[in-house]
């Protein structure tokens, strides 16, 4: 290749994507009929919270299609880089796929440019995909609606630089200050999340990491008891929701070991004897 056909894409992966021919449309075709009879994977509920520490964020296992679940292990809380999560509720295979270009993306920046990409440029990183992503959400097959939890670095060391980000459809970004919840089971927990950050006896961004572990296998539990499509703990197979935090040390996946002694002492004591 001569030099002359050497485009510095200056650390933009989709760029560099678009110019290798790489189909940066996520999903089925536009053409698609949203009459197709196909059975399309949907992932439920997904909560964040910041607490004392930085931001909590956790999903649980089942996808679903139709009435039907289909697997009950499925991973919804995806580690980006080392202080980035992406949560997410919708269309399984499309959210995979954004999370794997968002991931590269960022690696291809680190690399390029020997630094980290800022803030506002992942944000609006994932706003792209998101928006690429328009043709499938509007046909009700593909759409999918994170949470983008992240611990910003710059922050002084004495304050809490964990940041939650709230998506729609059409890639706008709301910077969430204290929870975030998406998903079928959502609805069931966003008013107890309000309740909890405004007049709990412990608020939200007081909790440490056993109080907002607590809180969410709680809430988790919640939806499920109302929303068929969400999962609590399965005891008999011993199946927990995916919890992650993001602090300034980076991003740690709670043990099930943890998650085994948390839900014990989330449980009334009536049930936990």
């Amino acid at each position: 290749m001569s030099i002359k056909n050497v485009i510095n894409h200056k650390g933009d992966f989709l760029s560099l994507l678009q110019h290798a021919n790489y189909p940066l449309q996520i999903g089925l075709p536009s053409e698609t009929s949203h009459h197709a009879d196909v059975e399309i994977a949907h992932s439920t509920t997904v909560v964040a919270v910041r607490y004392r520490d930085g931001v909590m964020i956790a999903g649980d296992r089942r996808a679903t299609a139709g009435t039907s679940v289909i697997y009950d292990r499925a991973e919804k809380v995806l580690q980006i880089d080392k202080h980035s999560v992406l949560a997410i509720s919708g269309s399984p295979a499309i959210a995979y796929e954004i999370a794997r270009i968002l991931e590269h993306s960022f690696q291809y920046f680190r690399r390029s440019q020997l630094q980290e990409l800022s803030l506002e440029g992942k944000l609006r990183m994932l706003s792209r995909l998101i928006r690429d992503n328009l043709a499938m959400a509007l046909q009700g097959i593909g759409g999918v609606i994170p949470i983008f939890a992240l611990y910003d670095q710059n922050v002084p060391e004495e304050e809490n630089g964990g940041k939650i980000y709230f998506y729609d459809a059409l890639g706008a970004h709301f910077e969430n200050v204290n929870f975030a919840t998406t998903g079928s089971g959502s609805i069931w927990i966003r008013g107890v999340l309000r309740y909890l950050s405004r007049f709990g006896e412990t608020s939200l961004q007081e909790m440490d990491q056993r109080q907002a572990t607590i809180t969410i296998l709680r809430l988790l539990d919640t939806a499920s008891e109302y929303d068929a499509a969400t999962s609590g703990y399965n005891a008999r197979a011993q199946i927990f929701p995916t919890i992650k935090t993001v602090t300034r040390s980076g991003v740690e996946t709670l043990s099930d070991e943890n998650l085994t002694d948390c839900y014990a002492a989330a449980q009334p004591e009536a049930e936990a004897v």
